[in-house]
């Protein structure tokens, strides 16, 4: 069999959260959301975890996390720092935040070497995508050919705020747009989003940043980026982002790559927000009453 490898972007800061909700503790026995991705990407045939995580968080995802985890995966990490950027590129004083998820992308390109899954570490995304995931990754990816774990838009909601989703469009069941939309809502008229608050229609696919690649997307991706420091960041030195979902759609357009969209009937759901997080810890724990994950994920 391929060797599987699973990215993690893990070096987010949880601003609208209010703490490091990468490791925060959901299970009946302390587990992370990121614990249960793990376990299911384990059983589907993964066998290489990657974490792309800040410098500063290394003692603690040690601690918290990967510690009990070693003995089940092999696991390294990739460091997502704002000064890794091409020589050519000034930089920007006085910011601190990292340049986005494609830049977390490109910080694990010297040590993936394989076909690999990119989720984040604060979503939860179901048994079913893993599988289907790993099937692609040994069947049929390519330098040309990627995927897209989609989720319909009703599935990918919360309750207690606004979310950001890919909202996706395909023909024959291959993405051919995707944009990422912000403030999407349920509303009594329906799913809206954006400033405008325009209708998304039923059934709507939408992008959880769950991807299959090859490692040919890392020079892929290296032009997008730079043409990101080029051309966004003088025009928001401050906040702009190079967004995956975002320069994956550019890459489709420009005819680099097609992406096969792969289906779920998963529920999502993760601690977009601090309120969400009572909800997440009455799921987790009726998977581990009902046996769809055991009481001790991380034992032998």
């Amino acid at each position: 069999m391929k060797d599987l490898t699973l990215v993690i972007l893990a070096a987010g800061m949880g601003s609208r959260y209010g703490g490091l909700k990468q490791i925060d503790k959901f299970g009946k026995n302390g587990e992370a959301i990121i614990d249960f991705s793990i376990y299911d990407a384990i059983q589907a045939g993964f066998n290489k975890l990657v974490l792309i995580i800040r410098k500063e968080h290394e003692e603690i995802f040690e601690a918290e996390l990967v510690a009990k985890i070693r003995p089940f995966i092999d696991v390294e990490y990739a460091f997502q720092s704002i000064d890794d950027v091409p020589e050519w590129f000034e930089g920007v004083e006085g910011r601190e935040k990292p340049w986005g998820t494609t830049h977390a992308l490109l910080a694990a390109r010297d040590i993936v070497k394989g076909p690999f899954t990119i989720i984040n570490a604060d979503d939860y995304y179901g048994k079913h995508a893993f599988v289907e995931m790993a099937k692609f990754l040994t069947e049929s990816v390519s330098d040309n050919e990627s995927a897209m774990m989609g989720y319909i838009v009703d599935n990918t909601m919360t309750d207690n705020g606004t979310v950001t989703r890919g909202v996706c469009e395909n023909v024959d069941g291959y993405l051919t747009e995707i944009v990422e939309t912000d403030g999407i809502k349920r509303t009594a008229n329906g799913v809206v989003g954006g400033d405008d608050e325009s209708p998304i229609a039923d059934g709507t696919m939408v992008s959880m940043n769950f991807w299959g690649f090859s490692p040919a997307i890392f020079d892929q991706m290296k032009s997008k980026f730079e043409d990101f420091l080029k051309n966004d960041v003088p025009k928001n030195t401050a906040k702009s982002e190079a967004l995956l979902p975002n320069d994956v759609g550019s890459l489709i357009k420009d005819g680099v790559t097609k992406v096969r969209i792969l289906e779920t009937p998963d529920r999502w759901f993760g601690v977009t927000y601090q309120d969400d997080k009572e909800s997440v810890l009455a799921q987790f724990a009726t998977f581990q009453s009902d046996g769809t994950y055991p009481e001790k994920l991380w034992t032998k």
